[in-house]
């Protein structure tokens, strides 16, 4: 997956708007105003591609124990955040959508009903 296929596709979900609200180099992508997919654009030009995704807790310790390039999020609440390091080729471009899949309904599962009956 290049930053075009991610911004792609994360850009095809309902709610998704792109920001920077950090630096130039920090490309985020919120579903109705919250984050749920973080990429250095730096990194990704350098050949170091990283993406951090929210993640439940559970799932996150699991992940963590299974895939060598999935850790801790770096710069986040590690209990909640985990950054896949997508240089490493060890994460099949279908695990990563899945992974963003995940990120994105857990974002909207913590957002108010109202909030979410927009995305209906």
């Amino acid at each position: 997956m290049n930053i075009e296929q991610l911004r792609n596709y994360c850009l095809s979900k309902k709610g998704v708007t792109e920001d920077f609200p950090f630096d130039q180099d920090t490309l985020v992508f919120k579903v109705l105003g919250k984050m749920f997919v973080l990429a250095s654009l730096k990194k990704w030009e350098q050949g170091e591609a990283s993406i951090n995704l929210k993640a439940d807790p559970e799932y996150s310790e699991e992940l963590r124990v299974n895939y060598n390039s999935i850790r801790p999020g770096f710069h986040m609440s590690k209990k909640h955040w985990n950054t896949l390091y997508l240089h490493e080729d060890e994460l099949h471009p279908q695990l990563v959508k899945e992974l963003i899949d995940h990120s994105y309904n857990m974002v909207i599962k913590g957002l108010a009903k109202k909030l979410r009956d927009t995305l209906s």
